[in-house]
């Protein structure tokens, strides 16, 4: 099969090589997913360049969520499996050292979830780690209709998803962004109320929309960065969950303040986070992508052999949605 991969960290354009590998097998428990689409995620960029630590494996192929058709699978798993269109998350993570970049990935039944017709092959390559990160993100303290809701970055990849599934799911949605066309993003994927971070007080907003009460529930993109106008923003019994911490690795954070509101912080990083958690969110988006009612946003498509385009487009910081490589 046709495949890209590194040997080393670096460059996108020095490292990534194109080129055959020998086509997978599904084994015990596993399917074999002909890809159609191929989503990258900064955390494939960062692994590829080096930002993440040293190469787990000698030869990786990156990017872990991607879209495809069953066209085989191995002993214990249903036939009826095969010729399923499907989405899937952690193609390159937990053990795995071959992604999605390739014309095929074999992968447990477990990480795939149905494809309904109405969504495109690149549009189910965004959802994977964005989507079932923002979904865990924004439940992870309970149900939320009826609450409040702050995300934070509601234009985002993840945060744009966490604004779309706190609106079907029943919330009031208030959002912050960075500029008019990504705050206009945000209202689009369904927030109630947005707030430019950068020309406004964001604390201070939050309450006047709130009556003073201040939110329920926080969906963080920049933990130490956002962290005063975070705890400023929340009620009494809130609780925040965050994804990144770009804005400060070790913030300092207020123990007696975050006691006496007596909230609860909680990082979420989606390949560890409970398996209950994860089959959960596949099935609550696979509801909702099902409804029509969804945004998902491909911000650029690429052929295999230019994944480096890809991984460029994700690394400039300019992209809306989801880089997309399509064998």
């Amino acid at each position: 099969m046709r495949a890209i991969w590194y040997d080393r960290t670096g460059p996108a354009r020095e490292v990534l090589q194109f080129g055959e590998l020998p086509t997978p097998a599904p084994g015990h428990g596993q399917a074999l997913v002909r890809i159609r689409a191929s989503g990258v995620n900064p955390s494939d960029v960062g692994m590829r360049g080096g930002a993440m630590g040293a190469m787990a494996y000698p030869r990786i192929t990156p990017n872990s969520d991607g879209a495809g058709v069953v066209e085989a699978v191995g002993p214990g798993v249903a036939a009826a499996w095969v010729g399923k269109r499907v989405w899937f998350y952690n193609g390159q993570r937990n053990g795995r050292a071959f992604g999605s970049a390739a014309e095929y990935i074999e992968l447990d039944t477990d990480l795939l979830t149905e494809l309904p017709d109405t969504v495109t092959f690149a549009e189910g390559a965004t959802l994977g780690i964005p989507c079932m990160t923002a979904h865990r993100a924004l439940f992870l303290a309970g149900p939320v209709q009826g609450r409040t809701v702050l995300v934070t970055g509601g234009a985002g990849a993840v945060g744009h998803y966490a604004v779309q599934l706190a609106k079907w799911a029943g919330a009031t949605v208030i959002a912050t962004a960075s500029s008019p066309d990504k705050l206009e993003r945000a209202r689009g994927g369904g927030a109630d109320h947005v707030i430019d971070y950068r020309r406004e007080d964001v604390a201070a907003r939050v309450r006047e929309l709130t009556d003073g009460a201040g939110v329920h529930h926080v969906v963080d993109v920049d933990f130490g960065g956002n962290l005063a106008a975070n705890l400023a923003s929340l009620r009494m019994n809130g609780s925040l969950a965050y994804y990144a911490s770009k804005g400060g690795q070790t913030p300092v954070v207020p123990a007696g303040e975050v006691m006496r509101l007596n909230l609860l912080i909680q990082g979420v990083y989606l390949p560890v986070s409970p398996h209950a958690a994860r089959k959960r969110a596949q099935e609550d988006i696979t509801g909702w992508i099902g409804t029509g009612d969804r945004l998902l946003s491909v911000a650029g498509r690429f052929p295999l052999d230019d994944c480096a385009g890809a991984h460029e487009l994700v690394e400039s910081g300019t992209k809306v949605g989801t880089a997309v490589v399509e064998p």
